[in-house]
């Protein structure tokens, strides 16, 4: 029996022959805020630029908030060029999503590079302020929900980074702060920083898979020896997991090597180096239990980084509509099983494939 015809959140009309009947997206609360995210929210990192048609990048986009994905994350520099994600949605927020702009949550970031010369990348109050002003003309607003410190700056001091950050909000030109990226040690004393200038850090968000748990280890420089999500969940920030599927890594795309197209292959961040003898054995041993058990390795590695109640949302990148349904369907497959979670957590924490390290988190 075809389905009766419905509206999407967009306001247009969806064909009986096509309208979804799916369960509501699931949703965590943002540490102790009032905001409440999917479960999995769409990170508009990659396939956000000019070299990406403009029609799918629209497409993308309003089929997540259709589907119930009303987070959507951003820095300045997510493109290619930088500023071409922001400038793509800032397009579909003044003209299809206009109607429910409220109902999004929308974040962005600054400090990783995005110009020449000393004021195009770090944690200066001059860059973070002047990129989230360039940031809101791009995305045609008056403020975002989340504005992040994208990266700890060892060449400035954290009361700069962090008081900028509070003036953000103080602006009205953000709603809540955040930061990404920090090590525990460093997530404390940001969190230390902020009482101090009277700004709330709600969140930190990090790179986080089966490959990659680094924010599970004890940080050896922080007072405690306590881990990120430690440091987190004892101060109520809620923790935004990016990368659960390691670019790629966590899926069936390069059990077989590099298929030409792929991001490896395209010289992006997943680097060939990253597709090691060793990796490829261990992709290729929870794809063995994924599949014995009901799952693609996609929604295993997405249910993994979920099992932890500490983690509110996955951020999931898409370059189609049928990669980001098959993302969200992960939400209902089978739990995984004590055999799964033990082979993950045989895995050496850290593989090799944190290309934040030596940036921030390691700091």
């Amino acid at each position: 029996m075809p389905l009766e015809p419905s509206t999407t959140p967009t306001g247009t009309a969806r064909p009986a022959s096509t309208a979804p009947d799916r369960a509501p997206l699931p949703h965590r609360r943002l540490g102790r805020t009032g905001i409440r995210l999917p479960a999995v929210s769409l990170g508009l990192w990659q396939n956000f630029g000019v070299a990406d048609p403009v029609s799918t990048q629209r497409e993308i986009v309003l089929h997540a908030v259709d589907r119930g994905v009303t987070h959507l994350d951003l820095a300045n520099n997510y493109g290619p060029p930088g500023g071409a994600a922001e400038e793509s949605l800032g397009r579909l927020l003044a003209r299809e999503l206009r109607p429910v702009r409220d109902e999004l949550v929308v974040t962005t970031k600054a400090g990783y590079r995005m110009g020449p010369g000393p004021y195009g990348e770090g944690g200066s109050r001059k860059y973070l302020l002047s990129s989230l002003d360039a940031s809101l003309r791009r995305l045609g607003r008056d403020h975002v929900d989340i504005f992040y410190s994208h990266r700890f700056d060892p060449t400035t001091p954290l009361t700069e980074t962090i008081g900028a950050l509070a003036t953000a909000v103080r602006s009205g030109r953000a709603r809540y702060a955040g930061i990404s990226s920090y090590s525990a040690r460093r997530t404390r004393e940001a969190l230390r920083v902020a009482e101090q200038v009277g700004v709330e850090l709600v969140v930190t968000q990090v790179s986080y898979s089966m490959l990659n748990r680094w924010i599970e280890v004890p940080d050896p420089n922080d007072p405690a020896g306590a881990s990120v999500l430690d440091v987190a969940a004892a101060e109520g920030v809620g923790v935004v997991a990016f990368s659960p599927l390691a670019q790629g890594m966590l899926t069936d795309r390069y059990l077989q090597g590099v298929p030409a197209g792929s991001r490896a292959a395209r010289g992006g961040p997943l680097r060939p180096a990253f597709l090691s003898e060793a990796n490829l054995a261990r992709v290729s041993r929870l794809d063995e239990l994924a599949r014995a058990h009901g799952r693609s390795l996609a929604a295993t590695a997405i249910l993994w980084a979920l099992r932890d109640e500490r983690v509110t949302s996955v951020l999931l990148g898409a370059s189609s509509t049928r990669q980001l349904d098959e993302n969200l369907a992960a939400l209902a497959a089978p739990d995984l099983s004590a055999e799964e979670l033990t082979a993950v957590d045989s895995l050496p924490a850290d593989t090799g494939i944190n290309i934040w390290a030596s940036r921030s988190s390691d700091l």
